[in-house]
């Protein structure tokens, strides 16, 4: 895209529109790259661009998924990561650091800050809990007024410290910070052809890809490399970028994954993956980024660009089933009142004659007291969920029947025995998982069990940011409800119904996507095989990339045929 074809925009937007289409062991990284010289205010005070005033535009406890034991117990979506970035403020690096804390529940396998002072790029990224890998001496060697953070999750064997963002790279006009949340479909071919341009590669991330593009593009000004890199890249970006000078942060044309702008007091600028980032931060939410976006944040005050023409939004339901914090407000919804309605809807279309309501902590929680509440009957804890259960442990030497599980569930039989329980879970994927928590009921003396969704059936996986088994590995691609229900061995199973969860988004329903429902994909993967969330197994093995297994999701014949459908 030509420079040119940047256009600003001033109309004003509703909430739901888009661009306007005219642990123990911790490793750490430190590095510093040299900037051009420009100097960074200290302290900032927005004034806004004359020519994209905001004021023209309305402003506007998902718990941490579940800890992988081993294959088997994998059970649950992964969402790949969550960022934050903040222009403004001179304690920006430790904000970054509270705000990542909040959004702990995205990624809990890598974490890393970078901030810019005195025209220089310091980045620290680390291997684990955001606590692991920060302390205030670590801190101390991040001042500046701008930062960027980054949560990550992945697939990633030991030598994933590499992969861990936000990246850091140097082009012949500066350098540049990148955090990235989501996944791009197109990933193979263009690092193919960077490749075949003498492109040299440090990471097995796709976001490593951004930054090649950035710097081998042909235009001069950083935003119009920028775009003319996201014109390259297909999939899901949520994308905020760090210059000397310059916070950027773009979304891509469909609006995947969450991303939302916020203010402090002092006038410093936010993004973040969820609202409850800025929450903890005292920033003021004020709107999305729209789909199709690039807001450029600097000393001259607010730009906001329209990235390029697009079709409709699809933004990821998952985000509201799972994915993000309760107390967030994703894509102008509040999570909390999208699922406790997702429990009523359980309740009405699929009853049952019970005794009591429980969850699958933590994230069935609120469909559960949604359910309980239309059903006129008690929710209590029948389950309590550890969380003091870490990836690692040593596993007994004699084999306990499903120890993972029992591990993170603990059944209180005073609320079960010889009770009809409801169990409301978010999703079911494979299915082992929830085989296993309807036997620990009945052990626990439960006379029936009863399984209630809160989402429909997964059938197919997902190419935009979440890690999904092939579609092979879906019991619910594979298993008819009924089916389904013997194999976990519960007295009834039902699932949200898609025509229901449509009609409860009501006008919003047409800018979700759902193809993890129904397998038909607004972005087709149109790749033989397409690189899943995180990294491949092995961060170190070298060789092609197609000597890497289980980096890559196999896309079948029959979603390679699927068209792109931009009416579901």
């Amino acid at each position: 895209m030509a420079a040119a074809n940047l256009s600003t925009f001033s109309s004003p937007l509703s909430k739901t529109s888009s661009c306007p289409l005219n642990k123990s062991h911790t490793h750490f990284a430190y590095r510093s790259f040299f900037l051009n010289p420009t100097t960074i205010p200290h302290k900032s005070s927005f004034s806004l661009s004359s020519k994209n005033p905001l004021s023209d535009i309305i402003s506007v406890n998902k718990p941490y998924p579940e800890v992988q034991f081993d294959d088997d117990d994998d059970e649950k979506p992964r969402e790949e990561c969550g960022v934050v970035g903040i222009y403004g403020d001179p304690e920006a690096s430790r904000l970054c650091y509270l705000a990542l804390h909040a959004l702990q529940h995205r990624g809990q396998e890598g974490a890393g800050i970078v901030a810019a002072n005195k025209n220089v790029l310091h980045s620290i990224t680390g291997v684990g809990l955001v606590s692991d890998v920060f302390n205030e001496s670590k801190l101390d060697q991040l001042p500046g007024n701008l930062a960027i953070g980054h949560v990550r999750y992945s697939t990633a064997g030991q030598s994933m410290l590499k992969n861990v963002q936000p990246f850091v790279a140097g082009y012949r006009f500066g350098s540049v910070g990148v955090a990235h949340n989501g996944n791009l479909v197109n990933y193979r071919t263009l690092r193919a052809k960077l490749e075949d341009s003498g492109s040299i590669f440090n990471t097995s991330s796709d976001t490593e890809v951004v930054l090649h593009l950035i710097a081998t593009s042909k235009h001069r000004p950083f935003i119009s490399r920028l775009v003319d890199a996201c014109e390259q890249i297909q999939g899901a970006y949520s994308i905020v970028f760090v210059t000397e000078d310059k916070l950027v942060a773009v979304r891509d044309p469909y609006g995947f994954r969450p991303l939302v702008m916020g203010r402090r007091s002092n006038g410093a600028i936010v993004f973040a993956s969820e609202t409850c980032a800025l929450d903890l931060i005292e920033a003021t939410y004020e709107r999305e980024v729209f789909p199709g976006e690039v807001l450029v944040v600097d000393k001259i005050g607010i730009q906001s660009l329209c990235l390029m023409t697009h079709p409709q939004p699809k933004q990821c339901i998952f985000e509201h089933i799972y994915f993000a914090l309760p107390n967030s407000v994703v894509f102008g919804r509040s999570v909390y009142e999208s699922r406790r309605k997702f429990g009523e809807i359980l309740a009405t279309e699929s009853p049952v004659d019970c005794d009591v309501v429980i969850a699958v902590p933590d994230s069935g929680v609120v469909a559960a007291l949604g359910y309980a509440e239309k059903a006129g009957v008690p929710f209590q804890q029948g389950l309590i969920r550890s969380h003091y259960v870490g990836r690692t442990f040593i596993e007994p030497s004699q084999k306990i029947r499903d120890f993972g599980v029992k591990l993170k569930l603990s059944p209180v039989r005073a609320v079960l025995e010889g009770k009809r329980v409801v169990v409301v879970d978010d999703s079911i994927v494979r299915g082992t998982t929830s085989s296993k928590i309807v036997r620990l009921l009945k052990e626990a003396g439960a006379k029936e069990v009863h399984m209630r969704i809160a989402s429909p059936p997964i059938i197919a996986s997902c190419y935009y940011g979440v890690d999904t088994p092939s579609s092979e590995e879906l019991i619910s691609n594979n298993m008819s409800v009924e089916e389904i229900r013997e194999f976990i061995g519960s007295d009834s199973l039902a699932f949200l119904s898609f025509d229901s969860l449509k009609k409860l988004l009501g006008d919003d329903s047409p800018n979700f996507c759902y193809a993890c429902f129904s397998g038909k994909y607004p972005v087709e993967p149109k790749e033989l095989k397409v690189k899943r969330v995180g990294d491949f197994v092995d961060d170190g093995l070298n060789g092609s990339l197609e000597s890497i297994d289980g980096g890559w999701v196999q896309a079948n014949q029959k979603q390679r045929e699927i068209k792109v459908d931009s009416s579901v």
